[in-house]
């Protein structure tokens, strides 16, 4: 009858390293064996079979923290213990799909950072108001952010955004807006297109373009601010003359605009 096995044999018969061997006994999942009369460990069958079953578990997902008490349980509670690590290895499966498929959506550019619905919104509304790629991507990124800094406001303005593009008037706005990226700022159909904005939203309040939920922050001006900020880098001279002078109509009819405050 053998005397046991030295603690290299163990781990190589079971499947592991004598590191991972050590590992197991820090974390107690398995007694120390008898050592022989030179003070090494000397393994036996169940020794072996304690091995098998706690890398068994451990490549399983199971936590080592937790194998020790799963090994100990009667039946039954082995069996409910094995459910529940179930289930929470199909969360983490569940979560690890969900991050796979987000990385192959931004493969594609920051798509995956908006709703699909959105997206498809989006798309349809390049589509039919001729947007080029640079417009689509400046259109898609101030969403990203309009999102981020009032996500509370966002869905509300998507539906506000949604409602718009179902009046005629406004579609022609918008074109018109796109088209003025080319005029110089001074040209009078910037002052003429000013007005003409102005004077829609103000008919229609509740298309205004400011997401909802800035004015009851108290850090609303900064994230409006981190908004304009974002659009005058991407802005051409004659959108930001357009926005300031259609700002400036709002505020003197009263609309609440947060008021522009320097960032350190």
């Amino acid at each position: 009858m053998t005397d046991g096995v030295t603690i290299g044999q163990a781990a190589a018969f079971v499947g592991v390293t004598v590191k991972t061997v050590r590992h197991y006994h820090q974390h107690r999942l398995i007694d120390e064996p008898r050592r022989d009369s030179s003070g090494y460990r000397r393994y036996g069958s169940t020794d072996l079979l304690r091995l098998v079953q706690i890398r068994t578990l451990a490549a399983a997902g199971v936590p080592l923290a937790e194998i020790r008490a799963i090994l100990d349980a009667d039946p039954d509670r082995f069996a409910a213990a094995l459910v529940d690590v179930e289930r929470r290895l199909t969360d983490r499966i569940d979560d690890l799909i969900a991050r796979r498929d987000t990385l192959r959506r931004l493969a594609t550019g920051d798509r995956a950072l908006l709703p699909d619905r959105v997206l498809a919104k989006l798309d349809k509304v390049a589509a039919d108001l001729g947007f080029t790629p640079d417009d689509v991507t400046m259109a898609r990124e101030g969403l990203v952010l309009i999102r981020a800094l009032v996500p509370e406001g966002f869905d509300d303005y998507i539906s506000r955004v949604e409602r718009g593009l179902d009046d005629p008037e406004y579609v022609s706005l918008i074109k018109r807006m796109w088209r003025a990226a080319e005029w110089e700022p001074d040209d009078p159909r910037v002052d003429e297109l000013a007005t003409a904005m102005a004077d829609h939203y103000l008919a229609h309040p509740a298309l205004l373009p400011i997401p909802a939920g800035l004015q009851a922050r108290t850090d609303g001006a900064i994230r409006y601010d981190l908004l304009s900020s974002y659009y005058g880098q991407k802005q051409k001279p004659a959108w930001a003359r357009l926005n300031a002078l259609v700002e400036a109509r709002w505020r003197s009819a009263g609309i609440q605009i947060p008021d522009q405050t320097p960032i350190d």
